[in-house]
């Protein structure tokens, strides 16, 4: 699998977002995009999503459009979103019946995560009782369960502590040795460094660094 961005230019009103933002990623690589707050990570995200739309440029997958209903993507949005009132282990279920898990597999695979984490205790608790990290656990879990094959990943460690975030490190290195194919923006040097093989760097707007 080889995820292309190509001359990518998004711009809001006035404001210039995106000038010509290209690189390429492939299958079992872990590609960071890496820049300080408002550089264009996470509108670059987004249009890998389909949430916005470029205004010209193209995002490729072996060389075509993509097609979002035949690949599984799991994604991470830097605004997390769980229902408050509902109860973990139902939310976790409904997040991956979503992603076209049955019922008996959905089941399976979830509580499998929630012994690796160490939180099986959670399934009954309300979202309202977990703290931000709590929560965070449960939403990366909700966005690995169907194993997809690429991963999109906005600052995946904010709101985790040291410990935790080493956990989730070592589980998104497990996920690319497995071959799934993972984007991974964020402003931490340090989590680039242990986890990206390549990267982009974005400053206004621009890639100034691109590469190994």
């Amino acid at each position: 699998m080889k995820l292309q961005f190509k001359e990518i230019f998004k711009s809001f009103g006035e404001k210039k977002v995106l000038k010509g933002i290209s690189f390429t990623a492939e299958s079992g690589m872990a590609f960071g995009i890496l820049g300080r707050n408002g550089a264009g990570k996470t509108t670059s995200i987004r249009i890998l999503m389909d949430v916005f739309a470029a205004d010209s440029g193209e995002v490729l997958l072996d060389g075509k459009k993509i097609d979002y209903s035949g690949i599984k993507i799991g994604y991470l949005p830097e605004e997390r979103g769980l229902y408050r009132k509902m109860k973990v282990g139902e939310q976790a279920m409904y997040f991956a019946r979503l992603k076209g898990m049955s019922a008996v597999e959905a089941s399976s695979e979830l509580k499998k995560w929630f012994v690796r984490f160490g939180i099986e205790s959670w399934w009954n608790k309300r979202v309202e009782e977990l703290s931000k990290g709590m929560a965070q656990k449960v939403q990366f879990i909700t966005t690995v369960v169907h194993r997809p094959s690429l991963l999109i990943l906005d600052e995946p460690f904010s709101g985790f502590d040291p410990v935790n975030a080493q956990i989730i490190r070592e589980e998104i290195l497990r996920l690319k040795e497995e071959g799934a194919t993972i984007i991974l923006s964020t402003h931490n040097m340090e989590s680039v460094e242990e986890l990206c093989d390549e990267i982009a760097l974005i400053n206004r707007s621009h890639v100034v660094v691109s590469g190994g």
